[in-house]
């Protein structure tokens, strides 16, 4: 188990740090790769090409995202089985995880690919991008089977407390991935749809690396009898996995209205958004690493009934999101314009972004606070709360973009987002200390007068 952490024994601020860096290291790789590809669609192919890849961002996450609260979800039984050192267990659940991931697959294929030229049309996509942004989707959405696998399989990584090998996955992928985007848009001129082959394509080498790995895990091989798909098991999983896959998707509905206001002003205004959207997707990025480490983190400990590191592991985390949103925050209200020129290449375009960045990257500490609390939240086994939150997200994106549009125009959107982070974050971090000091008190209670917890050092 060399390549694995053991949350639940060590100073606190040591194994979450180790474990951190590669994880955000893998984060930033694949938002530079995101980048890349945008940049290059633009340089190359012109801002129209840019906004209809830049379309299809929020219909990307309404299903991707899906897969992916669905593949943590199920990842937060894997920490607290690994937690609790039962690996018979361990096996099981990965083995029936295995199953439900792959039904899934199918089920988001088909009706991704059956209903995407319908939501298209219904999100009010201009002509003069329909036509591409059916392409990519088409590509993107038809190559779900690797994105799929590759979250799955290093969500289980990181409850393992494995975060080296997805950064070597996306090392690996990002390089493939820069490579086809130039042959296959510079010299070949497939337009967006090599963008797209090549995304697949590289997800497809990523998934490859991480499942080497598992496989080489001796814990994990199975014996006959865990090779079996369990009702009772899978119920478990899907309990805890389908609130947050919703959450994603109802926080997705949310995004995809804006989306619809924005198509509706004009094509420059769309890739405008798409621009800022794409800044937003990597500023968030360091903060949202230390939300996948606290999950990693409390459901090991949470397995182990051990609330003092989760506490403690808690504070390091918010630590981690105050830095960033000290950094981050800083470029986008300080250099607004600046940023939007290094993706856009029209006056009127960038002129729309740098109205955005800034309202954004003051209020930008409310979704980098809400990463953490709603990873802890769920980590415990309380996956609704995270859910619910999405809803609050999307009622409150609708309600401020729907409301405000008509008198800020396009800085509707910056209010809007603002609006859903901070009424998720309150909460989640309501919810956190709520439940937490609830079943802290039950793991007393349980242990006939002994309590598991006790003092450590956080560094």
């Amino acid at each position: 188990m060399n390549s694995t952490t053991d949350f639940t024994k060590g100073s606190i601020g040591k194994v979450i740090l180790k474990f951190y860096f590669p994880m955000l290291a893998t984060a930033m790789l694949q938002q530079f790769y995101t980048f890349a590809d945008t940049m290059i669609v633009g340089r190359g192919l012109g801002d129209n090409a840019l906004a209809a890849v830049g379309n299809m961002s929020s219909l990307c996450f309404l299903i991707v995202g899906f897969s992916m609260g669905l593949a943590n979800g199920f990842s937060v039984l894997i920490a607290q089985r690994f937690g609790e050192k039962n690996y018979s267990m361990l096996r099981r659940t990965l083995f029936s995880m295995i199953i439900l991931s792959f039904g899934m697959t199918v089920l988001l294929t088909v009706l991704s690919t059956a209903f995407l030229k319908k939501t298209l049309i219904l999100l009010q996509t201009d002509e003069i991008i329909l036509n591409d942004s059916l392409l990519y989707g088409y590509i993107i959405f038809g190559g779900l089977l690797a994105s799929i696998t590759y979250n799955v399989s290093a969500g289980i990584l990181r409850s393992l407390g494995d975060s080296r090998t997805p950064l070597n996955a996306i090392i690996l992928s990002s390089v493939i991935n820069i490579m086809l985007d130039c042959l296959l848009i510079f010299v070949l001129r497939t337009g967006v749809g090599g963008a797209a082959a090549a995304t697949v394509l590289s997800q497809v080498i990523s998934a490859a690396v991480c499942i080497r790995k598992l496989v080489s895990m001796d814990f994990l091989k199975m014996e006959r009898k865990e090779k079996k798909f369990d009702p009772a098991i899978s119920l478990t999983l899907l309990k805890n996995g389908v609130p947050m896959a919703l959450m994603n998707s109802i926080t997705a509905v949310g995004c995809m209205v804006v989306q619809y206001f924005v198509n509706g002003l004009g094509v420059a205004f769309t890739s405008a958004y798409s621009v800022c959207s794409r800044y937003i997707n990597l500023f968030m990025q360091p903060a949202c690493t230390a939300g996948y480490t606290i999950s990693a983190f409390t459901g090991q400990n949470y397995g182990a009934k051990e609330f003092d590191r989760i506490k403690g592991g808690l504070r390091v985390c918010l630590a981690i999101a105050g830095v960033s949103y000290l950094i981050f925050g800083s470029l986008m209200f300080f250099m607004p314009v600046r940023l939007a020129s290094i993706l856009l290449s029209g006056e009127e375009q960038i002129l729309y972004a740098s109205q955005f960045l800034p309202v954004c990257g003051i209020m930008l500490f409310a979704v980098d606070m809400l990463f953490v609390y709603r990873s802890a939240v769920q980590s415990m086994g309380f996956p609704l709360v995270p859910m619910i939150s999405g809803i609050v997200e999307m009622v409150l994106r609708i309600g401020a973009i729907s409301i405000l549009i008509g008198s800020l125009g396009f800085r509707a959107t910056a209010f809007a987002e603002i609006c859903a982070w901070t009424g998720a974050l309150v909460l989640n971090l309501t919810a956190f200390y709520s439940v937490f000091a609830r079943e802290r008190r039950n793991a007393v209670v349980h242990s006939s007068g002994k309590t598991h917890t006790r003092r450590y050092k956080t560094a």
